[in-house]
């Protein structure tokens, strides 16, 4: 949020997130499975935002589902409509996702 400090620790170590994550080649079981649709196997990269959400699986699918629910389109603000309002509340906020 504008005019928050950033978080000190992450700045120092470099690391994406101070929150512990589990890392998608690590993850098993539960986790691995949320994490299974978010995963680029041949580039090893998935979202910090999933990752974070990593030691909740149930909280990952619950906040995807409410994602694909307020970005699916509609016939008042079609879906590429509400990516743009994203994108602009994003650059305002200094948040790169």
């Amino acid at each position: 949020m504008p005019g928050m400090d950033s978080n000190p620790q992450t700045e120092a170590s470099g690391e994406d997130a101070w929150i512990r994550t589990i890392p998608p080649r690590e993850a098993t079981g539960d986790v691995a499975a949320a994490y299974e649709p978010f995963f680029d196997p041949e580039s090893g990269y998935m979202d910090n935002i999933i990752k974070v959400h990593g030691l909740h699986p149930a909280g990952l699918q619950a906040h995807w589902k409410l994602y694909a629910a307020v970005m699916e389109g509609t016939d008042s603000l079609p879906r590429i409509e509400r990516e743009m309002v994203a994108i602009v509340v994003s650059g305002i906020n200094a948040c790169h996702y």
